[in-house]
């Protein structure tokens, strides 16, 4: 017998006779019509292949079979009426949950740090795993509930998911701080004839360093292409590579910054979410923090 191909209402009818012994009565409590009630039982003794009640001057006598099941079918019941109430009263203090994102070690540098200290603080029974995913499979782990929540480029599409903007950040370039271009104004002139490391989870393809230069008719000269960022960092603080990276991870680097001398669009992240999970208070709650977060962390004070 296969669960998905039984209506799991089946059972609280199935329950509400047990109690009642009377199908009028029955269909009261549950507030259906009692060939409602008369048709849910003809359903269920299909499936479960018994008789289930034998009508006697006393009322509905249950059979052997349904005297049997009863106290489990009782007790799932309870445990899924225990677990609906549990999600519309979701108290985050007292819930134990893994909550799964996939974002860039970027995301993970800025985002996780705070994000675990509201945890720690007003969900302490509960942790969180971070791991990426490209966009190409973000869509089936949301949906499978492998992930929770993605952040990302605005480049996902699935009409499957839901998503708000999270968050904008200029780009600075950035460079040692004793480096020969540290002092003064960082000119187009001086930034093209610098060398450059350029991060990226793609093996080739140009980034929006590059589509800004090219609109002008110019082309840096990158040579180191990572895919991490917190490896860039350490390698431009031991080297004369001018590094171009969103602001707020700037302001938390020991490197100085200096203002790009061309216009480059906004590196922006994008929360997703699957549509099964936008009504789940838990889901709910996680992305408000990350909104929190995304709200505080990622002010632009220093440049």
């Amino acid at each position: 017998m296969r669960l998905d191909k039984i209506d799991l209402n089946l059972f609280r009818v199935l329950d509400c006779v047990y109690s009642e012994r009377n199908l009028t009565r029955a269909a009261e409590a549950l507030h259906l019509t009692q060939p409602a009630i008369s048709n849910a039982l003809a359903r269920l003794r299909v499936v479960l292949d018994d008789p289930l009640f034998v009508r006697t001057p006393g009322g509905m006598v249950p059979t052997p079979m349904v005297e049997n099941i009863m106290p489990t079918v009782r007790e799932a019941l309870q445990l899924l009426g225990k677990s609906v109430d549990e999600l519309r009263r979701f108290d985050p203090a007292r819930a134990q949950r893994n909550y799964r994102f996939s974002m860039n070690d970027l995301g993970e540098a800025l985002l996780l740090p705070p994000l675990l200290g509201r945890l720690e603080k007003e969900a302490p029974q509960s942790t969180i795993g971070s791991f990426y995913v490209t966009r190409e499979d973000a869509a089936a782990e949301l949906a499978s509930g492998q992930l929770d929540l993605v952040i990302d480029a605005p480049l996902i599409r699935s009409a499957q998911l839901c998503h708000l903007p999270l968050a904008s950040q200029p780009y600075v370039c950035v460079m040692r701080s004793n480096h020969p271009l540290a002092s003064g104004k960082l000119t187009l002139k001086r930034f093209l004839g610098a060398t450059h490391i350029h991060v990226s989870s793609r093996r080739r393809g140009r980034g929006q360093v590059d589509l800004a230069l090219e609109k002008l008719g110019h082309q840096r000269r990158t040579v180191l292409r990572v895919r991490h960022y917190l490896i860039a960092a350490r390698i431009v603080e031991m080297s004369d590579h001018l590094w171009t990276v969103p602001l707020a991870l700037a302001n938390q680097l020991p490197l100085a910054i200096r203002a790009l001398p061309f216009a480059v669009d906004d590196l922006e992240w994008h929360l997703y979410w699957h549509k099964s999970a936008d009504g789940d208070p838990a889901n709910r709650w996680l992305r408000q923090q990350c909104i929190e977060v995304c709200g505080t962390q990622l002010a632009q004070p220093r440049r």
